[in-house]
């Protein structure tokens, strides 16, 4: 892990999960990681049907506002898995 200056104040993985969420009602969120640099896990039923691509464009658009910027507090999305229940 990196130490990635931020100016960003709480919990990044909170703040990822909370974004998901909120584009995605009924996803299950994991993130790991540190540093600027995250690993992220989503279940969503909002995946079904789409491709890889599209899913990943999905989760990536909930979280562009801690990605873009100056000082962002994600740096980089290292592993970014999504999937569908079941």
């Amino acid at each position: 892990m990196s130490d990635h200056p931020t100016d960003f104040v709480g919990s990044i993985p909170d703040a990822i999960r909370t974004a998901v969420v909120e584009r995605m009602p009924d996803a299950t969120v994991e993130v790991s990681g540190g540093g600027g640099h995250y690993n992220i896990v989503v279940v969503s039923t909002a995946f079904a049907g789409k491709s890889m691509l599209e899913s990943q464009r999905l989760v990536l658009g909930a979280i562009k506002h801690l990605i873009n910027g100056a000082a962002p507090p994600v740096h980089a999305v290292d592993s970014l898995v999504t999937k569908t229940p079941g």
